[in-house]
């Protein structure tokens, strides 16, 4: 294939903006998808995407368009699966950067923008949406010279539901974003920016030609697993899977190499002939930090190797998880998780779920605290029960967010009160126009993690859009909350909260729990403790058999003899007793809206 007729970009932008809406467009108009085939949101292939309305996974799709071929990744907009988008812009020259004429520029618009800039990428500017009643795209562009810099003279106006300027678009495409640089005799270099695992075929990997030639049948090496495999298939999705005999420099496609271990093929890894190949890998990805942990169990505790071996399959897919065995008193055995975001954590429980037949329970997501101890040692605690003990402990640092909010000016008050209630330290605030404003705080990213976002959507009608990333560590004064079923510790109910707010956090756990929790034979009191201090309690009153009941008249002492002995049974219970906790407990207790 001549490499100056090709073109590879990723489409760009903030949720609900209409990336996948114009990836419809696109595959209808060059012809890739027949009319009838046709359907909303045409990449979105997992079902989860489609009853949520959102894109989770990046898709690339090879659609041609006047002599060009063009490379489009369809990338997804929330904030936890930005990682996801990082790793699309590396397949590409440029990208369609799309603004919705009727909201403007939002928080995910700046964050990915600015993505696309630290990668060197020619950006198209779009207005989308051009045929909404509520649509003001001379103001919009006019938004979009002042904060990006591109002329509004240049940004194309469209409507990827009716299609309107998208042909415009496409030439764009072929003007604006260069062809790929390669050498087609240079040693292969390919890199691998996708994976998933199928049942029948083993890993088949999205890869980007570099420099030389994927051929079917050669002998490949992974540069970094120095795996060595054949090729059994190579091709390109059109969108279906077509095989092709080879790809060559700036195409990208699917491989196919009979892998059945999962740990050969991860996102980041360099593809070469093992003859005559390429002496140095190309610059893989960074690891994505982790955010936010959770311990993640099966209900059946036989299905521990079953979620091993779907973690390992699903973090093919997803290279931003991360997990390590944990086990817990309550729960058994499992695995404690890290995800970027609490909708990620849902996602990926969800997908577990089925995509792989598990039932799972989650513990309360906490974030990831730095311990200084009294002898110097600095340690990382992920789960609230690795906490030294308190005597041992000189301080502890917690991660803090850059938060950036942009929201219409009305909404300004309520969302600095939402910022102030969680502990944030103002930054700045900035008007971007007369009526849309910019607020920068630092907030403790464990009250960023639970529901600031959903508070910041009800406060603002929807109208704010969020952005987050890590600033750093700070120190805070924060306590282990435990709590006590009938003296023991439940360790997954225990969690790292600030000192303001521990008595609250004790006092409403326990009183949840005491309506959770069924009852025993004898009392079972729940507590919330700090040490050795308990800060809160609720007692889960006992059942009681009537042992009276076969006594009709007769002797006072007879009844009370039986009484007394009742009282004897009910306290050895009490001394051995276990207090079962059913599963669905957790979960009720543990509903993150609470």
């Amino acid at each position: 294939m001549d490499i100056s007729k090709i073109r590879n970009f990723s489409i760009i932008a903030h949720i609900d903006h209409g990336k996948s809406t114009l990836s419809d467009r696109i595959l209808e108009m060059t012809g890739a998808v027949q009319a009838r085939d046709m359907k909303a949101q045409y990449l979105d292939s997992m079902d989860l995407e489609r009853e949520r309305g959102i894109t989770i996974k990046a898709q690339n799709v090879r659609v041609n368009w006047k002599g060009h071929t063009f490379h489009l990744i369809d990338t997804p907009g929330h904030v936890d699966f930005g990682y996801e988008v990082s790793r699309s812009l590396a397949a590409c020259e440029g990208v369609v950067l799309v603004v919705d004429a009727a909201q403007g520029i939002e928080a995910q618009t700046l964050a990915n923008c600015y993505l696309a800039l630290e990668n060197d990428l020619e950006i198209v500017a779009v207005l989308n949406k051009i045929d909404l009643p509520a649509a003001d795209p001379d103001r919009y562009a006019q938004e979009i010279e002042n904060i990006l810099g591109i002329p509004a003279e240049d940004i194309l106006r469209i409507s990827a539901k009716t299609g309107a300027g998208v042909p415009e678009l496409l030439d764009e495409i072929i003007e604006k974003i260069p062809a790929p640089q390669g050498d087609a005799d240079a040693p292969l270099q390919a890199l691998i920016f996708d994976s998933q695992f199928d049942q029948y075929r083993g890993v088949v990997s999205s890869v980007r030609v570099m420099h030389g030639r994927l051929n079917t049948g050669s002998r490949l090496q992974f540069m970094q697993t120095r795996a060595t495999h054949d090729v059994i298939e190579i091709g390109a999705r059109q969108p279906g899977p077509e095989p092709l005999p080879e790809l060559g420099p700036g195409e990208v496609g699917y491989l196919i190499a009979g892998i059945k271990d999962v740990a050969e093929a991860r996102s980041g890894e360099t593809v070469t002939t093992l003859n005559n190949g390429a002496t140095e890998a190309l610059p893989g990805y960074r690891d994505p930090k982790a955010m936010v942990f959770c311990g993640l169990y099966p209900i059946d505790g036989d299905d521990f190797e079953n979620l091993r071996e779907s973690l390992e399959k699903l973090k093919l897919n997803d290279a931003s998880i991360t997990y390590e065995p944990e086990s817990s008193g309550a729960l058994g055995f499992g695995f404690r998780c890290g995800f970027l975001g609490l909708l990620h954590m849902e996602i990926v429980k969800e997908r577990l779920e089925r995509e792989f037949n598990l039932a799972l329970i989650a513990t309360a997501p906490s974030v990831a605290y730095r311990v200084t101890k009294t002898d110097g040692e600095v340690i990382t605690v992920e789960n609230p029960a690795d906490l030294p003990p308190t005597q041992n402990i000189n301080f502890i640092e917690e991660p803090f967010f850059k938060v950036n909010i942009i929201t219409p000016k009305d909404y300004t008050g309520t969302l600095m009160d939402l910022c102030q209630s969680r502990r944030g330290e103002m930054v700045k605030l900035e008007y971007l126009s007369p009526e849309r404003v910019e607020l920068h705080y630092l907030v403790p990213l464990a009250e960023v993690v639970v529901d600031f976002f959903d508070q910041m959507k009800s406060r603002t009608q929807g109208y704010a859009s969020l952005d987050y990333e890590l600033e750093g560590y700070r120190p805070s004064a924060l306590v282990l909350v435990d709590i006590l079923l009938n003296a023991q510790p439940a360790d997954a109910f225990s969690t790292i909260v600030h000192r303001d707010k521990a008595f609250d956090y004790g006092r409403r756990m326990c009183e949840k729990l005491r309506e959770l929790i069924p009852r025993q034979m004898f009392d079972v009191p729940i507590q919330a403790a700090i040490g050795g201090k308990v800060i809160a309690r609720e007692t889960v009153k006992a059942k009681r058999k009537d042992v009276l009941a076969k006594c009709y008249g007769g002797d006072i002492t007879r009844k009370r003899k039986l009484l007394e002995k009742q009282k004897e049974g009910k306290k050895k219970m009490k001394a051995i007793g276990r207090v079962e906790v059913p599963g669905d407990v957790f979960i009720s207790a543990l509903k993150l809206d609470d």
